[in-house]
């Protein structure tokens, strides 16, 4: 029979090393929760600036518009918005139909003539889609199918 003096010493060596693994398992969940904590924290601070700007006036008047970039992506009109903030190509539809050609109205095969393309489907079928994407976003009107003209200006 053991003696009870070694029998303790065992079960004392055994209970460290499981204390031990706790400590190790205590380590790792403490580093795993400091790291979830700081992901929340983000994601909460992400959310609070997100509502403080959409919850904020538009600065439309708060300097100048920002330049076009050649291909970007058409905004939507605000009022007083000038057409420099749109792409040279889209500010360049918008000025011929501002112009006496344009004041009637023009099909996009005149308006590819008037922009000193060639009236050739592939140049006409991208002058409507541009034609179009101005449309939905406020800047020209569609009076009738195929035919485009400027936003009626107040007289002043």
């Amino acid at each position: 029979m053991a003696s009870v003096l070694g029998l303790l010493e065992a079960r004392e060596k055994k209970i460290r090393e499981e204390v031990a693994g706790l400590r190790e398992e205590a380590e790792r969940v403490q580093a795993a929760l400091g790291e979830a904590e700081r992901a929340l924290q983000r994601l909460v601070d992400a959310r609070v600036t997100v509502t403080e700007v959409l919850t904020e006036p538009p600065l439309a008047a708060a300097g100048p518009a920002p330049r076009a970039v050649a291909g970007s992506v058409v905004p939507h009109r605000i009022e007083g918005m000038a057409a420099s903030v749109l792409a040279p190509d889209y500010q360049r539809i918008v000025e011929v139909l501002e112009s006496d050609a344009g004041r009637a109205g023009l099909r996009c095969q005149q308006l590819a003539v008037s922009l000193g393309l060639e009236a050739v489907p592939a140049k006409v079928e991208g002058l409507r889609s541009k034609a179009k994407r101005l449309v939905e976003r406020g800047w020209i009107l569609q009076v009738r199918p195929g035919v485009f003209t400027a936003l009626a200006t107040p007289a002043g």
